[in-house]
């Protein structure tokens, strides 16, 4: 088993019109054995760009550390938020940097730019990025995330259609991946609200 699927997980970001969701599964495993029902895997860094981070749940606890304190340095020197690409970018330069030594943690990275034009990206753990302008997904239960996402994604999804999209997705998905599920946790991002849901899988 490879040391990304350990505690098993499961992310997907979804673009819609002047919005976006990201979503992951609830369950820390170690292997087949569920630890915990409740673990976060999807952070905010500010008001609209988010980052979820699959793989090894202790790398990506400590991953996330190193982004806030980036982060917020950037803040301090220049006086705004980062934008989504630049942040992914940073992303991206963490990771490369630790290459020799890596962060087991593949990043989803959503955001909406200054003209809320949403932004979505993933990476492997050493930084190579992925755009896409539809979907990406992450973590041990990505294989049937990429073929629900396909199956149920349009283009221009209001914010309530893209939550149900993105909410059956997901469950669709953790079904059918014994290392994630447990439900899920589910932001969606509009320019003037967050909302965040939590979803009960079939097991609660």
């Amino acid at each position: 088993m490879s040391i990304f699927e350990y505690n098993g997980s499961a992310i997907v970001a979804m673009v819609g019109k002047n919005c976006f969701a990201i979503a992951s599964d609830r369950r820390l495993g170690v292997n087949l054995q569920t630890v915990a029902t409740d673990f976060q895997r999807i952070y905010k860094i500010h008001d609209k760009l988010f980052v979820g981070l699959s793989g090894l749940g202790t790398d990506a606890q400590t991953l996330y550390q190193r982004l806030v304190f980036r982060h917020k340095l950037y803040q301090l020197r220049e006086e705004r938020d980062m934008k989504p690409e630049t942040f992914a970018n940073l992303v991206s330069a963490v990771l490369y940097e630790k290459r020799f030594g890596p962060y087991f943690c593949q990043p989803v990275i959503a955001g909406l730019d200054d003209e809320d034009k949403p932004f979505i990206c993933t990476m492997d753990f050493i930084g190579a990025r992925e755009l896409a302008k539809d979907f990406v997904v992450a973590g041990s239960a990505s294989e049937s995330l990429y073929g629900a996402c396909e199956a149920f994604f349009k283009p221009d999804m209001e914010p309530d259609e893209l939550f149900e999209v993105v909410s059956q997705a997901l469950l669709a998905s953790v079904d059918r991946d014994c290392l994630s599920g447990w439900g899920g946790h589910i932001y969606i991002v509009t320019p003037d609200d967050i909302k965040e849901k939590i979803l009960k899988g079939r097991m609660d």
